[in-house]
C-alpha cells in the first residue's frame, strides 16, 4: 500500500480568506501529490487563482494552515516561495520586458565577476543557451523579452521555474492566448515534468484539456471545496455539474433568428502584409463568425474595420452607404462596437470602478452643457449591471478585482449603453468558465433578437459552429471557405470541414 500521506506534497488546510465584500475562499481543504498533474476547476470567481496565490505568498490568509514538502510554512513572498521550490506561472504573463531571455532565467541568481561587483553576461548567455536547447527553443539567449511571443515567454516562464528547482510548479491559465501547436508543445513540456518528478497544478477551464493530461480534478465553487476526483473516473457532464452547481443542457443558447437588412458590407479590403481581397457582409440580427489558425489575420480584418489598424485599399459600405472609418470614435459614432481579445489591456481600466469603465465611453451623450448627469447615468449602469448579471459588492470596486467573466460583462455593458447595431466579439470568452461562457453566449441572443448584428471571432471551433449563422474561414490573410450552420447539422464532420479550410484546404 503506497504512503498518501508521505506523498502530499503541498497540503492547505482551512484556508479562509474575505476580501472587502467579498468572501473569496471558506474553509478550503486541499491537497496535492508528488509527481501528479493535478487540476484545479470551477468557475470565474471560485478562488482558484486566490488559493494559489496565499499558497506562493502573494496573499495573506485569514485562517488556515500550509504544509509543503513535509513542513509547516508561510511565505512572505513569491521569492520565498521559489527558494522552497514553489513557483507559479500566472495567467498575466509578467517578465521583465526590455531585460534579456538570460538575464530573465537567472534574476537574482546571476553569477558575477569581482566578487559581486559585475554580472557575467557571458556565462548568463552560455548557460542560458544550453538550457534552451535542452527544452528545444531556438532563441538567442540575447534576445529582449518584449520580442518574444506570447508562447515563448511563457515557454521562460517554465524554464525559470524549473531551473530554481522547483518541486512544485502552479501553471494558471498556461494555453488561453496559445494556438494549437504551440498548446502541443506546452503539453510535451508538461510531460517531461512529470517525468522528472516535478508535480503541476494546472488551473484552466478547457474540459479537453483535463481529461488528455491531468491525473486529478479539484473542482471548487464560490469559494468552496466541492470535491477531489481521479480524471479517469469523471466525465464532462459531472464536472460541469460540479462547476456550476446545475446541468447546462445547451451551452450555447443560439437562438434562431430571421437575418434582417444588410447593415455592413466591405469590399475587397486589403492591409499589405496582413490580409487581402477581403469581402463579405452581415445582417441585422445575424451571428457572422470568423474561423481559422491563430495568426490568419481575423482580428486584423475586424480592427481595420473598427478603425484601430489602418487600411491599404477597399471599401466599407455602412447601411447601403459608403463610409470611411479612420479611428474608432468615428467607428463608434457610426453604432459600431467592438470587444477585442486582450480585455485587459484594451478594453478596460483596471485600475478604475466597474462604474467608471461602464461610463467612460458614454459621457459625451450625458453632457448637459459643462455639466454630467450623473443620477441617470448611475440609474443606467445599474439596470445594466442587473441586466447582465455582473456580480460584483457594488458599481465602486475596480475592475481589476473582478473575475473574468465579470470583466468580460462590463465591456459588453459599456458598449450596451449606447445600443450599438453591430458588436464585434472577438475571442468573448477567453479564459472565462463555462458558466460564464453560457451567460455570455445567451445575451448574444439576446441581442440579435433585437436586430443587433454580430461578428464572432473565436479560435474555438465548437464556440463559432454553436453560435453562428453563417462561419466565414480565413487562412493566411484570405477568405477560404464559407458555411452555413444550417448545413452543419454533423459536429464532427463540420469541425472538419473547418480545421481543413484553416489549413488551406
Amino acid at each position: 500500500m503506497p504512503d498518501l500521506e508521505n506523498d502530499i506534497l503541498l497540503e492547505m488546510k482551512g484556508i479562509t480568506k474575505r476580501f472587502p465584500g467579498t468572501l473569496a475562499l471558506d474553509d478550503i481543504q486541499f491537497s496535492v501529490r508528488r509527481g501528479e498533474i493535478h487540476a484545479l476547476m470551477g468557475e470565474n470567481g471560485a478562488g482558484k487563482s486566490t488559493l494559489m496565490k496565499i499558497a506562493v505568498g502573494l496573499y495573506e490568509p485569514d485562517s488556515g494552515e500550509i504544509r509543503f514538502d513535509g513542513q509547516a510554512v508561510h511565505f512572505s513572498g513569491p521569492a520565498e516561495a521559489i527558494q522552497a521550490g514553489l513557483s507559479m506561472i500566472h495567467q498575466e504573463l509578467n517578465p521583465i520586458l526590455h531585460m534579456t531571455v538570460a538575464e530573465n532565467i537567472f534574476l537574482h541568481r546571476e553569477p558575477t565577476l569581482l566578487g559581486q561587483l559585475f554580472v557575467d553576461k557571458r556565462a548568463i548567455n552560455l548557460q542560458a543557451a544550453e538550457i534552451l536547447k535542452k527544452y528545444h527553443l531556438d532563441i538567442d539567449p540575447r534576445t529582449k523579452m518584449v520580442d518574444l511571443t506570447i508562447a515563448h515567454m511563457q515557454m521562460i516562464e517554465i524554464i525559470k521555474a524549473v531551473t530554481f528547482n522547483a518541486k512544485l510548479v502552479i501553471m494558471d491559465e498556461p494555453t488561453s492566448s496559445l494556438d494549437s501547436d504551440e498548446t502541443e508543445n506546452l503539453f510535451r513540456t508538461i510531460a517531461e515534468l512529470k517525468a522528472k518528478g516535478i508535480t503541476v497544478i494546472y488551473i484552466s477551464h478547457r474540459i479537453e484539456e483535463i481529461a488528455r493530461i491531468c491525473d486529478r480534478v479539484t473542482v471548487f465553487r464560490d469559494g468552496r471545496f466541492i470535491g477531489t476526483r481521479d480524471v479517469a473516473d469523471i466525465d464532462r457532464n459531472t464536472l460541469i455539474t460540479m462547476m456550476v452547481g446545475r446541468q447546462l443542457a445547451d451551452v450555447y443558447n443560439k437562438v434562431p433568428t430571421q437575418a434582417g437588412d444588410v447593415v455592413l458590407q466591405v469590399r475587397h479590403l486589403t492591409r499589405k502584409g496582413i490580409f487581402e481581397d477581403i469581402s463579405f457582409e452581415v445582417r441585422a440580427g445575424e451571428i457572422l463568425g470568423f474561423s481559422g489558425l491563430v495568426g490568419a489575420g481575423r482580428s486584423d480584418i475586424a480592427k481595420s474595420i473598427f478603425g484601430l489598424e489602418p487600411l491599404d485599399s477597399g471599401e466599407i459600405i455602412w447601411q447601403g452607404r459608403p463610409l470611411r472609418i479612420r479611428n474608432t470614435s468615428e467607428a463608434i459614432g457610426h453604432g459600431i462596437a467592438m470587444v477585442t481579445e486582450d480585455r485587459k489591456k484594451y478594453g478596460l481600466v483596471l485600475c478604475r470602478s466597474l462604474f467608471e469603465n461602464i461610463a467612460l465611453p458614454n459621457l459625451k451623450k450625458q453632457q448637459r452643457g459643462v455639466f454630467i448627469h450623473y443620477g441617470p447615468l448611475h440609474a443606467n449602469i445599474s439596470q445594466l449591471a442587473n441586466r447582465l448579471s455582473i456580480k460584483a459588492p457594488n458599481l465602486k470596486v475596480d475592475a481589476r478585482s473582478l473575475s473574468g467573466g465579470n470583466q468580460q460583462k462590463v465591456i459588453l455593458a459599456k458598449w450596451l449603453m449606447d445600443t450599438p447595431q453591430l458588436m464585434i466579439l472577438d475571442e468573448p470568452t477567453r479564459g472565462i468558465d463555462i458558466g460564464a461562457k453560457s451567460e455570455i453566449y445567451r445575451l448574444m441572443s439576446e441581442f440579435t433578437a433585437h436586430g443587433m448584428a454580430i461578428i464572432l471571432i473565436s479560435s474555438e471551433m465548437e464556440e463559432v459552429i454553436g453560435m453562428s449563422d453563417r462561419i466565414l474561414v480565413v487562412h493566411e490573410g484570405r477568405i477560404n471557405g464559407e458555411f452555413f450552420a444550417r448545413d452543419l447539422t454533423d459536429k464532427f464532420k463540420a469541425q472538419e470541414l473547418i480545421l481543413n479550410k484553416a489549413l488551406g484546404g
